[in-house]
Parts: C-alpha cells; sequence; structure tokens
C-alpha cells in the first residue's frame, strides 16, 4: 500500500502522516513500558484485528518509530520496541491524556480497562508528589498491576507487572487514577482520603487504606 500523506508542509501534518493512523498511537502507548511480543501487544489492544495491528507495525518500522528483532532461544520470537524518535511521543501521550482525561467520568460497559493504561497521566502526577528521591513506584489496582520509573537514564517510563526492587509501593483503584488524572484530587489527598495505600518495602511502614480494601460498614 502506498505512503499516505496529507502532502502539507506543516510540522503537524507531517507528525499526524505518521501517527495520525488509528491504533498508531495506543501501540505507542504498549511500547512506551518496554519490548513487547505481537501476541502480548495484541492481548492489550482488544478490537484491534491482526492484520490492522500487523500493518500498523509495518508502517511503524518504516517511519523509524519501531524497531523488531528476534530473541535468541529457547524465546525465538519476535518482539517490537520503541526507537528513540517512538520514545519521544511521550510528551505527546501525556498531554493527550491530560486533554482526554475528563472524559473518563462514566465507564462504559463496553470498556476494557488494564492498569498500566493509566500509567502515562499519573508519570508526571506521581513525580511531583514523590519529591524525596523515590524512582521506582510499584502500583497496583483490582485490574493488574504495573510500575513506573520517575527518573533514570531514559527519563521517565513505566512498565507493566510489578517493579523488582520498588522504593514505594501504592495501592488503589481505577476510580482514584481517574481523578487524579483529571485532577480532581492531588496523591497527597488520595492518600490522606485513604484511596491510596503507601507502603515503603525497606520499612514496612503503611500510610492510608486504599477505597478498593476498605472494609464495608456493617448493615443493619
Amino acid at each position: 500500500m502506498p505512503r499516505r500523506s496529507y502532502d502539507q508542509y506543516c510540522a503537524v501534518a507531517r507528525a499526524l502522516d505518521a501517527v495520525g493512523d488509528r491504533w498508531t498511537l495506543l501501540i505507542v502507548r504498549e511500547l512506551l513500558g518496554g519490548s513487547r511480543r505481537y501476541t502480548d501487544l495484541h492481548a492489550d489492544l482488544p478490537g484491534v484485528s491482526t492484520d490492522m495491528l500487523a500493518s500498523r507495525l509495518k508502517d511503524m518500522e518504516r517511519d523509524g518509530l519501531v524497531t523488531r528483532r528476534r530473541l535468541a532461544p529457547p524465546g525465538a520470537a519476535s518482539v517490537y520496541a520503541l526507537t528513540d524518535r517512538g520514545r519521544a511521543l511521550l510528551p505527546a501521550l501525556t498531554a493527550l491524556a491530560d486533554w482526554g482525561a475528563p472524559a473518563l467520568d462514566e465507564k462504559r460497559p463496553t470498556d476494557a480497562v488494564r492498569a498500566h493504561w493509566f500509567a502515562v497521566p499519573l508519570l508526571a502526577r506521581l513525580a511531583a508528589h514523590f519529591t524525596d528521591g523515590t524512582d521506582v513506584v510499584d502500583i497496583t489496582l483490582d485490574e493488574g498491576r504495573f510500575h513506573v520509573l520517575l527518573s533514570g537514564d531514559t527519563g521517565p517510563g513505566y512498565a507493566d507487572g510489578p517493579a523488582e526492587h520498588p522504593d514505594v509501593r501504592l495501592r488503589t483503584d481505577a476510580a482514584t487514577c481517574a481523578d487524579l488524572a483529571h485532577d480532581r484530587l492531588s496523591v497527597a489527598q488520595a492518600i490522606a482520603a485513604g484511596r491510596i495505600a503507601v507502603t515503603r518495602p525497606e520499612t514496612g511502614e503503611t500510610h492510608g487504606t486504599a477505597a478498593a480494601h476498605r472494609p464495608k460498614a456493617p448493615t443493619a
């Protein structure tokens, strides 16, 4: 298929030539969390067809956003990873997440949820709260677990699954993450309200009780 272009000498148009197609930026969102196999990408992009995903990945390789490499045995599978140019899209996704956060007011019955989808909007908010040298934050929701890196050689980022050696662990829920993304409350306010439980692994110290695990009041 020939490359499509807006044929406009404009930086916005050139950017949309590369990332304006359906699913492209969501693939970037997934790969910002690290290298992924095709099957893992397909599992965390509910609704995308196999043909569409393959086509988008091929386009992204062509445009220098993604690279593909073969794992050594016994893995023997291909994995996809973002290039430096692909990773440079994080600020754009952060801005889109901030713009789209007000639309998270109501979770629709057909909405899929993955815990790590909250990582992009939470990165800046967690960095603003943890100014004491905290770098690795492990976050658990009912929908799954992920961790964010607030600094490091490659800058802020995140990955699906638990962190091996987190500086702090948080337990919360999707509704709280949506409120944080929409700036309806701060991380400090969520902790004070018991909507985020904070544990420091090195001390075992815990603050707050995550909303999803607060005991229900007894009924009459």
